[in-house]
């Protein structure tokens, strides 16, 4: 049932289960739950260590209980009495407020269907944001590479999904710490006419137009049915996967035109947030849609749209952007978060 991408790593993995102490931990989007199990590195240069992790299609699950119910059930005895949950909203009493999530999350009924101790609840994007003091840099792959060497200081992760992530890494000892963010929520700001004429578009639709309706994956469904309109096209198609594939094969030319327009929306917004934040200490490029669409996002107008901030072009060459995978990292930064007591305790069990 929808499992994929399974890394445990057998009698290795079984060893060192036994030999450290264990947590679950799950980074939640409205696509994918990623579940892994954890063991405590308190004295490493990373607080966990990886040692069976699933990938989950959240449509082919009835809840996100039943999807760590089924990992736990793999794990026998080793099962952990602790869990950490990351997920875009928010915890209003017993529930994760998430828009995006295809079924409403109880956390009284996680913590009673998993015989859990303690859960706590963290953001989706400040655990992908926490993680990254942990990444080596052949975990990434450069976007835009400075033309100085990288400065200490804020470190911004952002990137679109089924919406748009935001968090911001701010340095400190022993660990850092992690702003968390709604700007993708900001007003979607147009750089040309053809941005302009797309908003105009939009706003037909809604009272607030944010860089969400655009840099996510319904926004960028959004954009190209909106170049479909002022290119007098009928749209051909329904899924922002297909829009990413059409306009890597160049089978649509609506398609390549609105992943065009993406990634130059992107490269704004993205130098418009280093600015916001002082975040000379670079950027790093998540979320599920750009590793999909790298050479694509390469070839466009996103270095240029994030260096055409005036005066602060000399400022923002000299900070480094890299793209970076989701994958594991959402699951390892809510594990960190949890051990270092940065985590919103969803409540002890009985």
């Amino acid at each position: 049932m929808g499992v994929a991408d399974l890394a445990g790593h057998g009698e290795t993995a079984a060893r060192d289960a036994a030999q450290e102490p264990l947590l679950l931990a799950a980074d939640v989007g409205g696509t994918h739950a990623r579940i892994g199990l954890l063991g405590r590195r308190p004295d490493g240069a990373r607080p966990v260590s990886m040692l069976r992790y699933r990938r989950y299609v959240c449509a082919e699950w009835p809840s996100l209980t039943a999807i760590l119910k089924d990992f736990a059930a793999g794990l026998g005895d080793a099962a952990p009495v602790e869990c950490a949950v990351a997920s875009a909203g928010y915890v209003l009493d017993d529930a994760i407020v998430n828009d995006n999530l295809p079924w409403p999350v109880s956390i009284g009924e996680i913590r009673a269907g998993l015989g859990l101790q303690r859960l706590v609840v963290v953001n989706d994007f400040e655990a992908v944001a926490y993680a990254t003091q942990f990444l080596d840099e052949s975990d990434t792959l450069p976007v835009i590479e400075p033309s100085a060497p990288r400065s200490p200081g804020p470190v911004l992760v952002m990137g679109p999904g089924t919406g748009l992530g935001s968090a911001v890494l701010l340095p400190g000892r022993p660990r850092a710490s992690v702003l968390a963010t709604e700007a993708g929520q900001i007003a979607l700001a147009p750089g040309n006419e053809l941005e302009i004429e797309i908003l105009r578009l939009l706003a037909r639709e809604r009272a607030h137009v944010s860089f969400e309706h655009a840099l996510s994956g319904p926004g960028l469904l959004n954009l190209y049915r909106a170049i479909c309109t002022l290119r007098g096209l009928a749209p051909a198609l329904a899924e922002p996967a297909a829009i990413t594939q059409a306009a890597l094969v160049r089978s649509d030319a609506a398609a390549v035109e609105a992943v065009d327009v993406f990634c130059g929306l992107l490269g704004s917004f993205a130098g418009d947030l280093v600015l916001l934040y002082g975040a000379r200490g670079g950027v790093f490029l998540a979320g599920g849609i750009l590793p999909q669409i790298r050479e694509l996002l390469l070839a466009s107008r996103f270095a240029e749209r994030f260096f055409n901030k005036g005066v602060m072009r000399a400022f923002l060459r000299q900070v480094p952007v890299r793209l970076m995978e989701h994958g594991q990292h959402g699951v390892i930064g809510a594990a960190g978060m949890f051990l270092d007591g940065r985590a919103q305790d969803g409540g002890q069990g009985a």
